[in-house]
């Protein structure tokens, strides 16, 4: 196995257009699995096909191991690479999906039948060996391209959203299946995906990138309660954060944040750090689950605000309520015995101590 280190990779597909991948700078080690995430357009597929050598870099080196791979085809890098829609020959077995890249390089006919059992027995699909692709379901086809990667024994795996084209259930099953399969192989593995769940769920570490840049790079529970920018806190996270525009100000040495609807308490810790910040547009973020929701009370406090209950999702375990503040809206996620009915006039009471400030151009502050 080998990690791999990007340098100022930036790759442009015309002149005049912003290139697709901007100066990317990343290590990602030896054995660790690490998950490219953001929005459609955002430069992470093609900062994986650069590594794969599916496309050539515009600037910057890349090095696999301690070999730079910059003008290395893609066959001699030893890496692996699983796609979104499968690529399995639809008129070999699986047998001979799994074995096609072995046989191409003249491995020895029973060393590529060991390889091909064990990655078999790993993935659960020996049944199915002597099937096509037609004959299985879309997770057995996606197990079978995991299973033709894992024969390869290469340096580095990397999955390009492979489980977009799954349905729900199978999806959450693969995303166990994958990330087992790394722990019981130890393999250096990079996985593309939009979907922040999976980032969450799979990753040792995430890597958030947005128009060509990495904004943030850390582990999954860094990523969720310490964002470093409004992009990153908007888009780790289900239900999203909430936002809410306004000013700080002080007042007899406390810190306070206003909205146009209301106006709250902020932490005493923030006082030194806000005083810079005073009488900017700033924007407050708290999470769903950092709002308390309880009935309206007689006595006010400037630690909460009233707000009105606009949709109400029961899932079960929890509660979902949307809510509207005069023209601003947000989500406080409560206990699922929690009741109430549409157009019930709520208390919430956010956890400033959870919360954050970001910058009118988008970087934290708190």
């Amino acid at each position: 196995m080998a990690g791999v280190v990007l340098t100022d990779v930036s790759k442009f597909y015309a002149e005049g257009i912003p290139p697709a991948v901007d100066k990317v700078n990343l290590e990602i080690k030896d054995g660790e699995f690490a998950v490219l995430v953001g929005p459609s357009g955002c430069g992470k597929s093609t900062t994986l096909r650069m590594i794969a050598g599916l496309e050539e870099i515009s600037d910057g080196t890349i090095r696999i191991g301690d070999r730079i791979v910059n003008s290395v085809p893609p066959k001699d890098r030893d890496v692996a690479m699983v796609f979104q829609n499968y690529a399995l020959y639809p008129h070999m077995t699986v047998y001979d999906n799994m074995a096609f890249g072995l046989k191409l390089k003249r491995v020895p006919k029973n060393e590529i039948k060991a390889r091909v059992m064990e990655a078999a027995e790993i993935l659960g699909i020996t049944e199915y060996l002597q099937r096509r692709p037609r004959e299985l379901s879309g997770g057995q086809r996606q197990r079978v391209a995991v299973g033709r990667a894992i024969v390869r024994n290469p340096k580095v795996f990397l999955f390009d959203e492979p489980l977009s084209n799954l349905d729900a259930k199978m999806r959450t099953q693969m995303r166990a299946e994958i990330k087992r399969l790394h722990h019981r192989i130890n393999a250096t593995m990079i996985y593309v995906t939009h979907d922040q769940t999976e980032a969450m769920t799979m990753g040792d570490r995430i890597i958030v990138m947005s128009q060509g840049h990495v904004l943030q790079s850390a582990d999954p529970m860094t990523l969720y309660r310490h964002p470093n920018n409004r992009f990153t806190a908007g888009f780790i996270g289900t239900p999203p954060m909430n936002f809410l525009e306004g000013t700080v100000s002080v007042n007899n040495g406390m810190p306070f944040f206003t909205c146009p609807e209301f106006k709250l308490a902020l932490p005493d810790e923030w006082l030194k750090t806000v005083r810079d910040v005073v009488g900017k547009p700033m924007t407050l973020g708290i999470r769903p689950e950092d709002i308390a929701v309880a009935p309206v009370q007689d006595s006010p406090s400037k630690l909460c605000f009233e707000g009105s209950a606009e949709l109400i999702e029961p899932l079960g375990a929890e509660t979902l309520l949307h809510a509207t503040v005069g023209n601003a809206r947000f989500i406080a996620r409560a206990g699922a015995g929690f009741r109430c009915a549409v157009g019930e006039r709520l208390r919430f009471t956010p956890d400033l101590t959870q919360a954050h400030l970001f910058a009118e151009d988008g970087h934290g502050v708190l």
